[in-house]
């Protein structure tokens, strides 16, 4: 059985974790997998929205498999100083152990559906995501906080961005686990739902992204995300030159605007109003 499986469903792209008998920890060879899901995920121009989940309802993903890593020779940090040229590059072009969590090239949505324990490296490819629901059973934290492992994959650099800079202390720091009330209320979590009705809620949220024009979606998600961490005037150059690729694309800021005067999207609170944009408004 794969360990990953990945498939599009009309516009929205499935990734599972498909090891539910090692609470879905990832180990290189699922690490890699889910890097090629991503990569298909970015490269399909019908694929809008993307859906990672676990297999099973026990576990997302509990991290790194730790018993694979307890077989790496011996020898590693031994090999790696040898050839530190290689490790510099390995470290600047690696797209993370636990698959794409180092990527910043997919601006389009990227949902993660939490089915349980959501911890260490998987609390990482979680937060990897730009939005994630809960299932009311899961559970999150830096559990590898008692084995000495270190992250790797951005949760130092993501979580404060998330919850701020104190909470993300306490929870890298001392290794607690949180329930899914106490993520909901760090804002760790957008929504807790009954775990019978995760996927169902995941793919209802992404349907409704679905059916936006989606270019404008990608720009401001690219804003976000390149803007961070610079000057305030930097950051509003960012933003202004991304909006001004909207004129390039297929549905201009003119065409929404027209699609709204005339009365075709957006009126009184309606989303889309039943309308369809052409080429998903790209």
């Amino acid at each position: 059985m794969a360990k990953v499986i990945y498939e599009r469903r009309g516009n929205i792209f499935y990734i599972t974790i498909n090891r539910p008998k090692v609470r879905n920890a990832v180990d290189p060879e699922t690490g890699a997998l889910i890097t090629q899901a991503y990569c298909t995920f970015r490269d399909d121009d019908d694929a809008l929205v993307s859906i990672i989940t676990g297999a099973g309802d026990e576990a997302f993903c509990a991290g790194a498999d730790l018993k694979a890593a307890s077989r790496w020779s011996a020898d590693y940090p031994v090999s790696l100083a040898r050839d530190v040229d290689r490790a510099r590059i390995d470290m600047y072009t690696n797209l993370g152990y636990m698959g794409y969590t180092r990527g910043v090239d997919i601006f389009k949505p990227t949902i993660a559906a939490i089915n349980g324990w959501c911890v260490a490296g998987g609390l990482e490819l979680a937060t990897w995501c730009d939005l994630r629901i809960a299932a009311d059973h899961a559970k999150f934290g830096v559990l590898n906080r008692r084995f000495n492992v270190p992250l790797v994959d951005g949760l130092t650099v993501r979580l404060p961005r998330i919850i701020g800079l104190g909470r993300a202390m306490d929870m890298i720091i001392t290794g607690r686990v949180i329930d899914a009330q106490e993520a909901l209320q760090f804002g760790l979590v957008s929504e807790v739902v009954p775990r019978d009705k995760l996927m169902e809620r995941a793919t209802e949220l992404a349907q409704q992204i679905c059916e936006y024009p989606q270019g404008c979606i990608r720009t401001d998600k690219e804003s976000v995300l390149r803007s961070y961490g610079h000057t305030l005037s930097e950051a509003y150059m960012i933003e202004a030159e991304l909006g001004a690729l909207t004129q390039l694309r297929g549905v201009t800021i003119q065409a929404g605007a027209a699609a709204f005067a005339e009365g075709k999207v957006g009126l009184h609170g309606q989303r889309t109003a039943g309308k369809k944009w052409e080429k998903h408004g790209l």
